[in-house]
């Protein structure tokens, strides 16, 4: 005589439910760490986090083990999960790798740019000229992410890109303090201007030296704002990036 199962949800199902909660929880995360909600050094408390979402500590842990891997938190044993602190020394060395990929990043456009696409980063400059004028950071900001963002999306290169995020989201707080604190923002889009001209001229070698050359500048700009460290151990609070 055969069993017939009750009504129920089959493994995969559960996985799927699972894994959808995970993604939903660690971009929430993510929001709040970045937003400064969650400051840097500050701790994750996993009990009144799976209360705030109403969920098990499951797909807490998933979620705050998939933010430590993307370098956004660290997991201290026996201490618990910490939003990440990067030391000065750190930061210059992601600005120097993020100089590098995105120089290729500019070499890679100058043979695939399109008049669409140099309409599309016109109108980003034109935008971003009237909030710089306006000293308006928060509306120059997200501008300023999506304009960069459409450069090295537009490379078509899908392992450059997801490197280059990883170091947007550990650099974010040191550049919103870069660009607000040095009055970087017309300056930035100058250099924004650079880099759409040096594409335009279809000049490989010239695209990648004003890519390459925009963040090295960005590290310089960010050296400038640097007074003392912002913690006993020489730590700055950083945990993505603008540009």
């Amino acid at each position: 005589m055969s069993t017939i199962e009750g009504p129920g949800e089959s493994s995969e199902l559960v996985t799927l439910k699972t894994s959808s909660l995970t993604s939903v929880v660690e971009k929430e995360i993510e929001r709040l760490i970045l937003g400064g909600k969650l400051q840097p050094g500050e701790r994750l408390n996993e009990f009144q986090l799976a209360n705030r979402f109403g969920m098990s500590r499951g797909p807490l842990r998933e979620a705050m083990r998939s933010l430590n891997a993307r370098g956004l938190v660290d997991v201290v044993r026996n201490r618990g999960v910490f939003v990440r602190q990067i030391p000065v020394e750190e930061a210059l060395e992601i600005y120097d790798l993020r100089s590098a990929i995105f120089g290729l990043a500019g070499r890679l456009l100058a043979d695939r740019l399109t008049d669409e696409m140099l309409l599309k980063l016109k109108a980003f400059l034109k935008t971003m000229d009237g909030h710089a004028a306006n000293g308006d950071f928060d509306a120059y900001y997200p501008v300023n992410l999506a304009f960069h963002a459409f450069l090295v999306t537009s490379t078509g290169n899908k392992t450059l890109v997801s490197e280059y995020q990883s170091f947007v989201d550990r650099l974010h707080l040191c550049r919103t303090r870069t660009l607000v604190q040095a009055k970087g923002l017309s300056v930035s889009n100058y250099e924004h201007r650079e880099m759409v001209d040096a594409l335009a001229s279809g000049n490989i070698n010239r695209a990648h030296e004003a890519f390459f050359r925009h963040v090295q500048r960005a590290k310089l700009r960010f050296l400038s704002t640097i007074e003392e460290p912002a913690n006993e151990n020489g730590a700055l609070a950083v945990v993505a990036t603008d540009q």
